[in-house]
């Protein structure tokens, strides 16, 4: 594998592994090879290739250096902020070879779809697919639990070779008989687009057999990424919606798309809405229900999240219906606080009232976890972090979570991000932070090594990168049993980010044998919005945080006693 996994070759004997790490050596320059056949034997040189001169170099721009670990065709996928315009290439197939953290198109629909509990989901392909696949989402149920149960056609040799269309419709025919679901989703996989099963026809058979309605999702593994299966589940979603009644939706309402309820996430931020007077009509997808998605259109607003999974639904239902869309973000203070402010502020004229009890609200919860922050921050100041997750929004979030415990972000990637994510995301990162799209594990185990970070923020596939390296890691993907959304999501991020960095585990482990990377002094204050950052600590006090404020927020220092129950500058928000 070597030259394949984001590595480049080296020639035997080159590569010093002595701490672990491939080193790779540059190629010889242009022309050195047809020299070194005709003059060279054994490691002889003869007399005519020693005065022989020196074969022409053609000019050319010098080469990045090989021991950053890149592979060519790598390189325009890697960014360092504040070092020229940012123009990654982005949202494009992985490169072959690379083993990418990517996944493939039917497991980006299966991720979107996989939430929603009352209905039936049947992969139709090899039984692989379905155990890969299982129960792929931490995604909890207040109700049904039918979605975490996984089923197969379980295509074999005499399947592909006549077809698999009737063992499709008799598991269909089964399946829904037994479990009685509200609907069902029918999951194409590679094989069944490469041997031509027309499961579109079969799903229509059997929908009219059972009076329930049979989707099929086009989510073949070849056609694309997992940007691909995101679409392919939005459009089979999008077939269910308009055909449900929407009596009893008020003006004030709104639909959660983007967020699947992983650890029970979605039940704390519908609490927030609920308190601030906002009827939620549709979770999309987590804690989902058939009957909600066929009546959705009838919401007054999409609050979307996670943008790449669930955006093209929005779009849909904007075209279709009307209905205007809301992007947000339910991770870290600002954030979670600007995005309940922004619903507010939709539906003040409609909702007495409601922009009052936003303020109370979020005065409340953050009167409540900034002391216990505060304990968290003082062990973890001046420690630098690495983000790498599969959506970009999630990153935005956490540089800015990360800021109020003291930590600098010393790289930040994501799986699917796209130029505008990226170029946002460069606007809010400290110079000569790492940007890298479509990573893979060598590469990614190169910059964390490298840039000296202390914790590594990722998903299944990250863990081992950091417990090899001897580094602290912290679950943000959807396996994790940890809610992190919200204000007290916000604190549960803390404490795992402090138990994960400062556990005395690592001192026993090879990082402490690597050398320390050389770190710049870091200003506390730096990402204050005016003046040197001391304008509102007067002090000096270190534990006072100053974080970036793009939402137009007062600049308070939340970290600051008394500034939990003060009004800022922007609607009054504390």
């Amino acid at each position: 594998m070597n030259g394949h996994c984001g590595v480049m070759p080296t020639p035997e004997g080159s590569t010093d592994r002595t701490d672990g790490t491939l080193h790779p050596v540059a190629a010889p320059a242009s022309g050195t090879t047809a020299g070194m056949a005709a003059g060279v034997t054994r490691g002889k040189v003869s007399a005519e290739a020693a005065a022989a001169p020196a074969p022409a170099m053609a000019p050319a721009t010098p080469p990045a250096p090989a021991s950053d670990g890149l592979l060519e065709e790598r390189r325009g996928q890697v960014h360092r902020a504040g070092q020229g315009p940012i123009d990654l290439a982005c949202n494009r197939e992985s490169l072959a070879g690379a083993v990418s953290q990517r996944a493939c198109v039917f497991c980006g629909s299966r991720v979107v779809l996989y939430p929603i509990a009352d209905a039936l989901h049947l992969v139709h392909g090899p039984v692989g697919c379905a155990a890969y696949t299982w129960d792929i989402r931490g995604a909890l149920s207040s109700g049904p639990e039918l979605h975490r149960l996984s089923f197969s056609t379980d295509l074999g040799e005499r399947d592909i070779i006549f077809g698999g269309e009737p063992k499709l419709e008799a598991a269909l025919d089964e399946l829904i008989t037994r479990h009685a679901p509200k609907a069902a989703f029918v999951y194409a996989t590679c094989i069944v687009g490469l041997i031509g099963d027309d499961i579109g026809a079969v799903c229509k058979r059997v929908a009219a057999r059972h009076g329930i309605p049979v989707l099929p999702v086009q989510s073949e593994g070849f056609k694309g990424n997992k940007r691909e299966g995101y679409e392919a589940a939005c459009a089979a979603m999008f077939t269910l919606t308009g055909t449900g009644a929407t009596d009893g939706i008020g003006p004030a309402s709104v639909n959660i798309l983007g967020d699947f309820n992983l650890a029970g996430e979605l039940w704390i931020i519908r609490g927030y809405l609920e308190r601030m007077g906002v009827q939620v009509v549709a979770n999309i997808t987590g804690d989902g229900r058939v009957d909600d998605l066929r009546r959705c259109h009838g919401a007054a607003l999409n609050l979307v999240q996670c943008s790449g999974a669930t955006m093209p639904l929005a779009r849909m239902m904007r075209e279709a219906y009307g209905t205007p869309t809301l992007r947000v973000s339910y991770l870290g203070i600002e954030d979670m606080a600007d995005s309940l402010y922004n619903v507010a502020e939709h539906f003040r004229e409609v909702c007495p009232g409601i922009v009052e009890r936003t303020r109370d609200l979020v005065r409340e919860e953050i009167a409540t976890l900034m002391p216990r922050l505060r304990q968290l921050r003082r062990d973890l100041e001046g420690k630098r972090a690495a983000i790498y997750v599969g959506g970009a929004f999630k990153a935005f979030s956490l540089i800015k979570a990360f800021r109020h415990l003291g930590m600098q972000v010393a790289l930040v990637g994501s799986q699917t991000g796209t130029d505008e994510d990226y170029r946002e995301l460069e606007a809010i990162c400290d110079p000569g932070t790492v940007i890298v799209d479509d990573a893979n594990a060598l590469e990614l185990a190169h910059f964390v090594r490298t840039l000296d970070v202390d914790i590594f923020v990722g998903g299944v596939k990250e863990r081992p990168i950091a417990h090899k390296l001897g580094i602290g890691f912290c679950d943000h993907n959807h396996e994790r049993k940890i809610a992190l959304a919200g204000f007290e999501g916000m604190y549960n991020f803390a404490r795992e980010v402090h138990a994960s960095a400062t556990s005395p585990v690592w001192r026993f482990t090879p990082r402490s044998r690597f050398p320390a990377a050389a770190r710049p002094a870091r200003d506390v204050h730096a990402n204050c919005p005016e003046g040197d950052g001391q304008a509102d600590n007067p002090a000096g006090d270190e534990d006072a945080d100053c974080p970036a404020n793009p939402a137009g927020h007062a600049p308070h220092d939340l970290f600051t006693e008394g500034n939990a129950t003060e009004g800022g500058a922007h609607h009054g928000r504390p």
